[in-house]
Parts: structure tokens; sequence; C-alpha cells
């Protein structure tokens, strides 16, 4: 959704997507930010005393409207639906995000800068964008690495093991894939319904459901052959326990056998934003 048509700066925002609301921070627009999520915890020390307008699926209108905010910021992924279309019927300015690449997150970056007719934010954006084609050109004397990334994983009553990941169209594999990262599920789409995914049940019509996020099971991963494994802290918190399941799962993976099986922060390979520059310094060390 295009940015809304404001007449001056914003000066009232309320951010329902917690990788934003750390964008607007970090950029010098801080000062703005009259409400946020219960997700919304970065920087802590500036998002603790701001009022809490619900979680990114539950978002309490009533709360929002008390705000009177001149902008508000969710995102098609986080936020529901139905409280996207009552914002916008409620006469609120709302500009959803939806960026599924480091390009189109940048190019959100730059929207907010200009919005704010901010040269500051403007020169830090240009040093990110720096950081960025570094880092690209770091990498492109770098063989790529075929790697497993699960966000999220269950079990069902049977005992069968299931794991969601992502597939090409989303920000996170495109992260990766600037990094050295070859997404062994890069072309596995979602289907429905879940059992559908694991051979118990035959899929149906998606219409317009997210297929971006595919289920895989044991076999699934084993044949794949990943030479790495990304356990992430969220959305799903993967623990210790869990990275030795997978040792013991999959003894014969590349990934198992050289020890480049890795729990790390969730947040470098989910959240856009200015977060990206922690990305980019922190995640080059597991596909060197």
């Amino acid at each position: 959704m295009d940015f809304p048509d404001l007449a001056q700066s914003p000066r009232r925002v309320v951010s329902l997507v917690p990788s934003m609301t750390e964008s607007l921070f970090e950029l010098g627009f801080g000062s703005s930010v009259i409400g946020v999520t219960d997700y919304c915890n970065s920087p802590a020390e500036k998002t603790s005393g701001l009022p809490r307008v619900g979680g990114p699926k539950n978002v309490d209108l009533g709360c929002v409207l008390s705000l009177s905010p001149d902008l508000i910021i969710a995102n098609q992924e986080e936020n529901s639906r139905a409280i996207v279309e009552s914002m916008i019927a409620s006469g609120l300015p709302v500009w959803v995000t939806f960026p599924k690449t480091v390009r189109e997150s940048l190019d959100d970056l730059w929207t907010l800068a200009r919005a704010f007719r901010s040269k500051s934010a403007a020169l830090q954006l240009r040093l990110l964008e720096d950081s960025l084609k570094l880092t690209e050109l770091g990498m492109a004397e770098t063989p790529t690495k075929r790697y497993f990334c699960p966000i999220w994983q269950d079990i069902e009553p049977d005992g069968t093991m299931w794991w969601m990941t992502f597939n090409r169209e989303t920000y996170s594999n495109d992260l990766l894939r600037i990094l050295g990262g070859e997404n062994v599920f890069s072309d596995r789409t979602r289907r429905y319904p879940l059992a559908a995914n694991l051979g118990f049940a035959a899929a149906e019509e998606t219409g317009e459901r997210d297929v971006r996020y595919p289920i895989v099971t044991a076999a699934d991963i084993q044949a794949a052959g990943p030479e790495i494994i990304l356990l992430p802290s969220e959305p799903y918190d993967f623990q210790p326990a869990d990275l030795q399941r997978m040792m013991a799962l999959f003894p014969d993976a590349p990934a198992v056998k050289d020890r480049h099986i890795h729990r790390l922060d969730g947040s470098l390979v989910t959240w856009h934003g200015t977060h990206l520059g922690q990305s980019l310094s922190t995640l080059p060390q597991f596909f060197s």
C-alpha cells in the first residue's frame, strides 16, 4: 500500500511492526512514536514507557483511535487484514508495508526518510546501502552454501515431526541469498491442509492463502542434505535440545557431519528495516 498523503511530517505515529518501531528510533524519529504493540520492545529503554495497543494480530482499535495518530505503520504479514481494513474504514492514515526482499525493505526506509524530511536519516541509509554493497562484494567470491532454516516445528499425535521454513518469496530468503546462502527449500510451497504436507491428505486449492512458508518432514530434510542448519530464536525459540535432536535425526547431513548447525538470534534473519545493519555484520560468519 502506498504511503499516505500527509500534509506534514508525521508527529503522532503508531507502529504495529516491531522491526519498524526499532527503525523509527534508529533513524531519529522516536519522538514521534506514541503507540506500539506488545511485541515492540526494541530499543527497550525507549519503548518501555509507550502506550501498548495489543498484539500485532489483535490490535485494540479503540486504543489506537484514542491516540489520534497521524500515521499508522502496519505490515501485511504481521497484522490481520481485518484490523487494517477497520483502521482504514475509521479514516486513519495507514501505511501497510510488505517487503519481500532486502531492496524493498530499504525502499521502505527511504520512504520514511522522505516523509520525515530528514537529511540525517538519509545519511544513515546511504551508509547502510554502502554496507550492503560491501557485503555483496565480499561474498561474491565465496561459494554458496546450501542451508535449511526452520522457523517453527511441531509434532503430530502419531509422532510425525514437521518443520516450517520459508521459500524464495520472502525477505529472509533474499537476505540469506545475499550472504551466500542457497535455500534448500526455495522452490517449495505450502500446501493446505497441514496433513497434505505430511502425505496424509490431498492438497486443496490455496486460493489467497499464503504459500511462502512450506511445511517439511524429516524425510524432506534428509533428502535435501543441507550444508548448514540455522536454528533461530524466533518466531519459534529453538533450544539446545532441538539442536541435539537435529543432530540425532540427520547424522548423515553435511551440516551435522561438519558441525555447521547453529542457534542464532532470530531477528537477524526475520527483521527487516534498520536491523539489516546487524544482520550484515553478524550472519556472514555462518556462510564463510
